[in-house]
Formats: C-alpha cells, sequence, structure tokens
C-alpha cells in the first residue's frame, strides 16, 4: 500500500539574520570538541567513512538509523561514520557548527528553517541528485527547495502531532473521546477528580508547548492566520492572538505542575506509566518512550475543535531528512549517501525499526504499517491544511529567543497576557524590521 503526503507549501519572507536554532550534528561527549576536530577534508584517503551527523539521540531512532546504516554498506560496501549528539544540544548549536566544521551530511528539517539556512549560503543545494528521485510529490519538493529556487533537502519521514493516550486508561474509566475544547476540558476535569495529571507537559527544551499553541492557534483562527502570524504579518496584540492565550490559560489548572523543568521524555513517561491521562505531542514522542510491549495501548485522537468554522481540518506534521552542508569535506561520499536516503529501502530500514513516524516515498511499503501508523497517515491525508511546526514555520531567530522564553513565562504566569503579548509583539518588529 503506497500513500502520499500533500502538505502545502508556505511562501516566507527572505531572512536575513543570524539565529540559533536548528540542528547541529556533532559526536559526544563534546561539542568543542567536534567543532575543533571535524570530519575529514577533501584528500584525505578515500577509503575513510563519510561522516553523518545526527540528533536521534533516543534509543528508537538511534538504532532504526544504525539499520539504515548497514543496509547502505551491504548495498554499496561505503562506510558511513554515524556521529549522535543530544537532539537540544544538536539543536542550540547549529550556527556555529554549520560555520565550522560540520559533518558531510547532516539531519535537519523541512520548509522555512532549511530555507533560513540556505539563504545564508550555508548549505550546498542537491539539484543533480532530485533530477534522479522517484516517489516524492510536488509538496515534498516544494518543502525541499529554497528561496532560489533551488532543492536543499532530502525529505526522510513525516510525523503528525495530536493528543495522546492510553486505550486502558480510558477504557478503566469510561472516558470518551472529546471533539470539542469544552468536552476536552469537562474530561480533564474528570481525570483530576479521578487522580490522574490531566495533560502532561515537559517544556524545559523549549519547544514541546509550541504543539499546543499551534492548535489552539489554528482551531480558534484558522490556519491562514497561523500562517501570517508566523511570517510576521499579523500582531501578537491582535485580539485573536489574546483569545489563544486566554484558552490556553483555561487549560493551564489541568497540565502537570512544574512543566518547565521537565523533558518532554519525562512527560511522555508519564503517560506510559498510567500517571497521566493525555499529552500534546509529535507521533515519535510517546512511543519512544513506551516498552514495546505497552505500544499497541498506545493511541490518539486529532486536537479538539474550538470554532466550527475551522472545525479540525489543520494538522501539524512536520518532516525531517537531510541536507549537505557548504562546509562538508567529502562531497562525492555525501552525495552517494543522500542517494540511497532518497530511496523506498531506506525509509523502509528506518521505519522498520522505528514505529512512530511515516515514511514519506510514495513507493516505500506500508502494508507493515501498524495500526498507530495507518490511523497517522489518515489523519494527514484527510487534513485541508498541514503545517510545519511553530519553530519550523517561522524564522528561526525568532523561535528561539522570543517564543520559547515567552511561552516558558506563559506556563510560570498565565495570568499577564496583555504584558506576554506586548512584548512578543516589540521584539517581533524589531527581528522582522531587519528583512528585505
Amino acid at each position: 500500500m503506497a500513500h502520499s503526503f500533500t502538505d502545502p507549501i508556505v511562501s516566507r519572507r527572505r531572512l536575513l539574520r543570524g539565529a540559533v536554532a536548528g540542528a547541529g550534528a556533532v559526536t559526544l561527549p563534546s561539542l568543542l570538541a567536534a567543532c575543533s576536530s571535524g570530519p575529514k577534508r577533501s584528500g584525505d584517503s578515500a577509503n575513510s567513512a563519510v561522516t553523518l551527523g545526527s540528533n536521534a539521540s533516543d534509543p528508537v531512532p538511534r538504532k532504526a538509523y544504525t539499520d539504515v546504516i548497514a543496509g547502505y554498506h551491504t548495498s554499496s560496501g561505503r562506510t558511513v561514520d554515524v556521529r549522535t549528539t543530544d537532539h537540544n544540544t544538536f539543536q542550540e548549536n547549529i550556527n556555529r557548527y554549520l560555520q565550522s566544521r560540520p559533518d558531510d551530511v547532516f539531519m535537519w528539517f523541512a520548509g522555512y528553517r532549511m530555507q533560513f539556512f540556505a539563504a545564508k549560503g550555508l548549505l550546498d543545494d542537491i539539484n543533480d541528485l532530485w533530477q534522479g528521485f522517484t516517489g516524492f510529490s510536488q509538496a515534498l519538493k516544494d518543502q525541499s527547495t529554497g528561496q532560489d529556487g533551488k532543492q536543499y533537502f532530502v525529505p526522510f519521514y513525516y510525523y503528525p502531532w495530536a493528543v495522546f493516550y492510553r486505550k486502558s486508561v480510558f477504557q478503566q474509566h469510561g472516558y470518551q473521546i472529546p471533539k470539542t475544547l469544552d468536552e476536552y476540558t469537562a474530561l480533564a476535569k474528570q481525570m483530576q477528580k479521578d487522580g490522574l495529571v490531566p495533560i502532561a507537559l515537559g517544556d524545559k527544551d523549549g519547544w514541546p508547548a509550541m504543539g499546543t499553541f499551534d492548535y489552539l492557534n489554528m482551531r480558534a483562527n484558522g490556519y491562514d492566520f497561523h500562517k501570517s502570524l508566523m511570517a510576521g504579518q499579523e500582531a501578537w496584540t491582535d485580539p485573536k492572538v489574546k483569545h489563544v492565550f486566554d484558552l490556553w490559560r483555561g487549560l493551564m489548572p489541568y497540565h502537570d505542575k512544574g512543566a518547565n523543568g521537565r523533558t518532554w521524555q519525562e512527560a511522555a513517561q508519564t503517560l506510559a506509566q498510567k500517571k497521566s491521562g493525555m499529552a500534546v505531542f509529535g507521533l515519535p514522542h510517546p512511543g519512544q518512550q513506551f516498552a514495546e510491549a505497552d505500544r499497541g495501548d498506545l493511541d490518539f485522537f486529532a486536537f479538539p475543535e474550538i470554532d466550527p468554522q475551522w472545525g479540525q481540518d489543520s494538522v501539524e506534521a512536520p518532516i525531517d531528512g537531510f541536507l549537505l552542508p557548504r562546509r562538508g569535506g567529502d562531497k562525492d561520499g555525501a552525495r552517494q549517501l543522500l542517494k540511497y536516503l532518497a530511496t523506498p529501502a531506506a525509509e523502509q530500514a528506518y521505519i522498520a525499526g522505528d514505529p512512530n513516524n511515516i515514511a514519506v516515498n510514495s513507493a516505500a511499503d506500508t502494508s507493515k504499517y501498524g495500526a498507530l501508523q495507518q490511523k497517522a497517515v489518515q489523519l494527514v491525508s484527510s487534513a485541508k491544511h498541514v503545517s510545519q511546526f511553530l519553530d519550523r514555520d517561522t524564522r528561526p531567530d525568532f523561535a528561539s529567543t522570543v517564543m520559547i522564553p515567552a511561552i516558558q513565562q506563559f506556563i510560570n504566569n498565565p495570568k499577564d497576557v496583555d504584558g506576554l503579548v506586548n512584548d512578543i509583539e516589540r521584539q517581533k518588529k524589531s527581528i522582522f524590521a531587519t528583512e528585505g
């Protein structure tokens, strides 16, 4: 069974500022050590391995990528040195990484965040490789294309965001799937009475709570408003934005306390341990924290409706993949690896080891997908709009330096919405005013 991905490209205004965002692929234990030693340079031994910078630091994806690279070695005889570091360290050091001596290939994200670094001249285009790629829709090609019309990205998988829960917990208490925000709130209230943390949340890393903001915004104001807000074209002081924070404030009593001191992994573990009832996550996040024997108990539902005008027509479904850094050493070896990573065989090898994602190549065999994967494909394919997540749909500098601390501030003190949005808008004007 094959499927297609229909994510529309979101056009963006040109970026001219630097930022701290994204993924730096370096070897543990030291970022500095990797930056100083770096991968091999042109002229090094032809037999030395191509280096691949990886942010897949959790056990499940890390093992799945090991299987992918083993398949590449078997088919090509070539070796790859996978350099893995903690996911968030990976994200926070991207500028320094790309401007020093990066690996030959590194993991990254589609759309706006890829375009930002392409526009800064830190990536090599792979137009020649795309001419030979098959199985990628035009929408995927659009999400892999820079602002100059050239392709820079090899898409590998996507994953939708939704509200996750354990089926056995819902069955035990007789809970029903909420369709509207009122029903969601009533369910959370009942879970609290039943001794559960209604909604698990861990925002120590800064980005997990963005998924909740995006869904509240798209459900209350529609996808087009989300798109223009992320592009800097709407005021954060707009009553529509204040309404989003007001809605979220109404849900805050049902979230786990101390979220800013908890990682997303720790939040997902409370779901696995049946201490919490629900959590807003991307498909891979809770699955990676569940024991294999319990994964069949994991399920999700679409984030509830707020305004019937928009219903549940928008889904967050970020796309992950691979890029070629401008300063990488082994260009030929890197391109050979990228060719393999664009094949259905590579995607299938990964998905077999990490059934928490969805292959993007239309020729990938999805017949062995589990129930959760099949449901994820249906959720995305039936969506009218597909977003890429807040920190991928806006400028990296705005997401990292403004929105991460702003949302964490809101979690700590959800009462001062006016002060919060005024501060966001002031900083937004400064950052977006630098665009040409």
